[in-house]
């Protein structure tokens, strides 16, 4: 009976182990080719942590960011050559638990619901259900954009995703599991139990961008008022069906089905929130649940959509989608958008509570990158994994140009002498600022044939015996005395 009872607990102990290695191996944190898997741990390894000196840059882990900002789960997925090239999940969703995070875990894309819905908008258009360019009020039968004494403002679909209806309220807290949720009309009158205040116009309707979370609740409730159907089923049916996300929803609460997914949210200091989240009926502005994956392939089909290659969308709509509004070159409808021609970009950041979210895509390049995590405290560890991936997929014009310097030769002898009350010296091959009280300063030429140090944030041009000294961006011209 003994001898039984120790192969039965051997073969159990061997089957843990067993599960315990294809944790490591299995799909949804998936193993890539050699070269693939050479570029992640370049992405990893040299995260892009900005200095005290500008365009300069130190190379950290993420393993080492991820402690440094006390972010728990950190989710990539990263786009190129129009495909995912890869994905994958680091640390923690749940601490507690001891859940480990991977490419399958659900997290709050927060703000970056937005443009997701916005697509969904571009979608009715399509289909000639909706008109951007229509008096809102037409489309809303159970709450009206509210008159400000005898005016009343005429507030466009356009308007509502562009962020220049000139709508109050910039975002939302959220709400706990335990409070009681306030309807959608609650939240626009600014009534109890909702923790925002009253969406109104004050000030002039298309005339000014104002980022305002308000106005795409006010979006949310004329889709839903128009079409006549819960709103995760409008997205869902528009957007996450056509295109096979089975692991993205608008629900608020979270339906049973995912609970188990979700990474659970740590604000600040690794201290997670009673009942693992807050919940966003504000689903328009904040409530997507998504993980990278399912956010890169949507920005994949924007790209093949651009390139008139999509089944899905228009490439006629997407560009206007993505073309500036315009009161603001940054701005189309849904996505901010940044950069020209090779690097045009269109993204959009989240921000829930213990949830962060990075969308960048390129317009006319496929490649991209999308991040979420469940730490508020991580917000710099976005800009440097996007740094990262910028710089091993050399996307174009992205990171500030490396500075290259050159010897400085005799010739600089006819530059040096007063300049006011600086001073260039040429000591044992070396150029020095002095002025006056403190130490002289070494300067190098960059091959643009500018003058800098190291570590410091000015830069000097000398020309037609004149110095010319720009630092926190002013500039000052000295004459040769």
């Amino acid at each position: 009976m003994k001898n039984l009872t120790f192969i039965i607990l051997t073969s159990l102990l061997l089957l843990n182990c067993n599960s315990n290695v294809e944790v490591e191996t299995k799909p949804n944190n998936p193993k890539y080719t050699s070269e693939v898997e050479d570029r992640i741990e370049r992405v990893l390894n040299n995260l892009q942590v900005a200095t005290e000196v500008d365009g300069n840059f130190e190379s950290k882990t993420l393993e080492e960011r991820m402690a440094f900002y006390h972010t728990p789960a950190v989710s990539i997925a990263v786009v190129n050559n129009g495909k995912i090239e890869w994905a994958r999940g680091f640390g923690k969703s749940d601490i507690e638990n001891n859940t480990s995070a991977d490419i399958e875990t659900m997290f709050q894309a927060a703000s970056v619901s937005k443009p997701i819905f916005a697509l969904a908008i571009m979608k009715l258009k399509e289909k000639g259900i909706i008109d951007l360019d229509k008096d809102v009020n037409t489309y809303l039968t159970s709450w009206q954009i509210p008159k400000n004494g005898d005016w009343q403002p005429k507030i466009t679909i356009r308007h509502l995703l562009s962020h220049t209806a000139g709508l109050t309220v910039h975002g939302f807290l959220g709400y706990t599991s335990s409070e009681t949720l306030p309807t959608i009309q609650q939240m626009l009158n600014g009534e109890e139990p909702a923790n925002s205040a009253k969406v109104m116009v004050d000030i002039l309707p298309g005339t000014k961008y104002r980022y305002s979370g308000g106005g795409t609740v006010v979006a949310q409730l004329a889709v839903t008022d128009l079409i006549k159907k819960p709103f995760p089923e409008i997205i869902e049916e528009e957007l996450f069906q056509p295109l096979n996300l089975k692991q993205s929803t608008f629900s608020q609460p979270l339906p049973k089905e995912f609970k188990y997914k979700t990474a659970t949210a740590y604000p600040y200091k690794n201290q997670p929130i009673s009942g693992k989240y807050h919940i966003y009926p504000e689903m328009g502005p904040a409530g997507l649940w998504t993980t990278p994956t399912e956010l890169a392939t949507i920005m994949i089909e924007i790209q093949k959509g651009l390139q008139g290659k999509s089944d899905f969308i228009k490439k006629e709509t997407l560009e206007e989608m993505l073309t500036p509004q315009e009161v603001a070159k940054w701005i189309g409808i849904g996505f901010m958008l940044e950069g020209d021609k090779e690097s045009a970009r269109f993204k959009h950041s989240g921000w829930n509570e213990g949830f962060l979210s990075e969308f960048r895509g390129h317009k006319n390049v496929g490649k991209g990158v999308v991040i979420m995590l469940n730490s508020n405290e991580g917000q710099g560890i976005i800009d440097e994994i996007v740094n990262s991936v910028a710089k091993e997929y050399e996307w174009p014009d992205y990171l500030p140009k490396e500075t290259k310097f050159e010897t400085i030769d005799e010739s600089i002898l006819k530059h040096i002498g007063a300049y006011g009350e600086y001073k260039l010296d040429y000591v044992n091959g070396k150029l020095l600022l002095v002025y006056p009280n403190q130490e002289p300063l070494e300067l190098k030429k960059t091959t643009d044939g500018i003058y800098k140090n190291d570590y410091m944030n000015f830069e000097i041009k000398i020309k037609d015996n004149q110095l010319e000294l720009t630092q926190a961006g002013e500039t000052k011209t000295y004459d040769k005395k």
